[in-house]
């Protein structure tokens, strides 16, 4: 499995789409809990909107939402509508088997983010 392969984003402008916040999950009792790394440290979780920059004046394609886990507490307040950037952002490909059914995609993480320009 390919993990934390690096990426080059300088092609794209991210917006945040939801803000910045704790990551969470559900444990084995079905209860919320914090996700945290091997190391203890808090994870947080930040939807942005990802579009491809225009070029040459010809217009920019489509957009998508990527979810990204953040390894670091976000210094300041981002609000949703921001222009963003990602510190040392990265791809990890995961598959699973559900019911007989293989889904695969792609994981985002980066050591945190931060106001663009």
């Amino acid at each position: 499995m390919l993990r934390n392969i690096p990426v080059l984003l300088d092609g794209y402008k991210l917006l945040v789409s939801e803000e910045p916040q704790v990551k969470m999950r559900e444990n084995d009792k079905g209860e919320p809990e914090v996700v945290t790394d091997w190391q203890g440290a808090t994870q947080y979780v930040v939807v942005l909107f990802a579009k491809p920059k225009a070029v040459d004046g010809r217009p920019a394609g489509k957009g998508s939402e990527i979810r990204v886990t953040l390894e670091t507490e976000p210094h300041e307040e981002i609000p949703e509508g921001s222009r963003v950037e990602l510190v040392n952002p990265r791809v990890s490909h995961w598959e699973s088997e559900l019911g007989g059914r293989t889904m695969s995609g792609l994981s985002w993480r980066a050591t945190g983010v931060k106001f663009a320009g």
